[in-house]
Parts: structure tokens; sequence; C-alpha cells
């Protein structure tokens, strides 16, 4: 069965930086639609960067030139590097993996990132 555990969310200052990662087990990251979500208390979980199977990326426009997206074929990982952090990036981080050929969505349990001084 497909898994997925992020890892990597803390407390971090305004303007420093964190690295998610999201190892998967069940099945193969270069052949799913694979993505970083967030969701903040009281607001709907919304999609942050998303990478698909021929590695074209997208951002949401409130992090795009601060987050990069990226996949790890040989490690089965995707990873979201977050830089120049700010408060309002608060909020629990999910994984995301899509089949093309499926109307299905798996996620991991999350991980919490708290941007505050």
């Amino acid at each position: 069965q497909v898994q997925l555990v992020e890892s990597g969310g803390g407390l971090v200052q305004p303007g420093g930086s964190l690295k998610l990662s999201c190892p998967a087990s069940g099945m193969r990251v270069s052949d799913y639609i694979m993505g970083w979500y967030r969701q903040a208390p009281g607001k709907q979980r919304e999609l942050v960067a998303r990478i698909n199977t021929r590695s074209s990326t997208n951002y949401a426009d409130s992090v795009k030139g601060r987050f990069t997206i990226s996949r790890d074929n040989a490690k089965n990982t995707v990873d979201l590097q977050m830089n120049s952090l700010k408060p309002e990036d608060t909020a629990v981080y999910y994984c995301n993996a899509r089949p093309p050929w499926a109307l299905v969505d798996y996620w991991g349990q999350g991980t919490q990132v708290t941007v505050s001084s």
C-alpha cells in the first residue's frame, strides 16, 4: 500500500529556511503527480507546490521564488525546500501523491511548520 511520511518540520524564525522530505513506499514517486499542500488553522488545505511525471512544476503564487519542490527517483522521495519563510507560512504541511490514471489521492500524516520570532 502507498505510504507517505513527512519529516523536517519545526519552529523557525522569519527569514529562515526549512527542508521538508517525503519518502514514499508502495509506489514510485516518478510515476505519480507529487505535491505539497498546507493547512493553516481555520483555513482550507491549499496547494503549495506540485511536480508531475515529466518533472514540470507549479507553485502557489504566495511561495514562488521562495520554495522549491524536487524529486529524487533513486531515493523515492519528494522534498520541499522553503527559504525566506514568513509567519504566514505557518501551517501543517502534507505530502500528496496522485496517480495520473486514477481519481485517488494519498496523503501523509502532515508535519507542522511554525514561523515565529
